[in-house]
């Protein structure tokens, strides 16, 4: 099995926070995005990973420090890593193509924006699966239409009126990923674009017009990294699914705790100190960072950042930041000084 992740654009909805770190980059619950989001669909696939595919931008953004934590997340999970570069933005399906030498084989294609919990085995009758979340305003998403024996037989982007609450959330898997290969290189031979872009969408409709099975799967689970409010609500919902799972050390034995107090589910990193401070619920804070004489909940903090005298809730907080002050719902992007 392989895994394919485009992951090549830096995420303009998340500004200022992906102005200096691409967003599938951005920490949710101590590790980032795209970390939680491969490791998470090899647990739910159940079978070994061989080769784990990142399509990254230009490498002025995309550098040899985030291709290196990339090749070590494969790495990790017995898999061969390989990298490409996307050069130009040219949407979804393009960015697929630019991993044409990994296109053969089952696979599953994952964008890099979104997080999941799911458990559910693979229809070996398929010849593709795309993971959908059943949501409560369908005309807001791209969803799925199902015929009577539960095979997808369309995609509709924002139906106005009712096909499905089948969402469609930007997972996919194919048998044989050679089969969209060559249905996507049609479609750019052919020039067919949607608002200015190549789509994987024509690729799996010229499938699904030959005749392949698609089916759905559905996740339990599926959390938004889009903006600055549903990144926040993705991380506390994460922080409360691994305090339940107890898999990971969520706070670092290297906390000094100075008359300070800690209410989970929180995730703190190594070396952060916590003088005469609350934290929590639902905060996460990186690595190296010092914070005195403030309440913190509901926050996400990057690494390196020194907070004093504030009072914080409902805020993401950047690397390398300064902050002094009484402010709340705040958006704070890397090197920011406020005292």
């Amino acid at each position: 099995m392989k895994i394919i992740v485009p992951m090549a654009g830096r995420g303009s909805r998340l500004r200022p926070h992906s102005l200096t770190v691409p967003k599938p980059l951005i920490p949710v619950a101590g590790q980032p995005i795209v970390h939680r989001l491969v490791k998470d669909i090899a647990k739910v696939l159940k079978q070994p990973i061989n080769e784990i595919a990142f399509v990254l931008g230009d490498p002025a953004w995309f550098g040899d420090d985030v291709v290196d934590s990339l090749k070590d997340l494969a790495t990790s999970l017995g898999a061969k890593p390989s990298i490409y570069r996307q050069d130009q933005p040219l949407g979804t399906g393009h960015a697929i193509m630019c991993a044409k030498p990994s296109l053969s084989g089952p696979a599953v294609v994952a964008y890099a924006d979104t997080l999941i919990r799911a458990e559910f085995d693979l229809d070996p009758n398929a010849d593709s699966v795309i993971w959908t979340k059943k949501v409560a305003n369908p005309e807001a998403y791209g969803v799925v239409k199902l015929n009577a024996d539960e095979d997808i037989v369309e995609l509709v982007e924002k139906p106005e009126t009712f096909v499905s609450d089948q969402a469609v959330i930007g997972i996919y898997y194919f048998k044989d990923v050679a089969v969209l290969k060559d249905k996507l290189q049609e479609v750019l031979d052919e020039n067919i674009m949607n608002g200015g872009e190549y789509q994987i969408n024509d690729g799996i409709k010229r499938m699904m017009a030959d005749g392949k099975v698609f089916k759905t799967g559905t996740v339990d689970e599926w959390m938004d990294c889009g903006n600055k409010n549903v990144t926040l609500d993705t991380n506390a919902k994460m922080l409360g699914f691994l305090t339940e799972d107890g898999e990971e050390q969520m706070v670092s034995k290297t906390v000094k705790n100075n008359n300070s107090t800690i209410i989970e589910p929180c995730f703190i990193g190594e070396n952060v100190e916590l003088n005469n401070t609350t934290v929590g619920p639902n905060v996460s804070i990186g690595n190296n960072c010092v914070i005195d004489n403030s309440t913190v909940k509901n926050s996400l903090i990057q690494n390196h950042t020194k907070i004093k005298n504030a009072n914080l809730d409902n805020a993401m907080i950047g690397n390398h930041v300064t902050y002094d002050g009484n402010f709340t719902a705040i958006s704070i992007g890397d090197y920011s000084v406020l005292e």
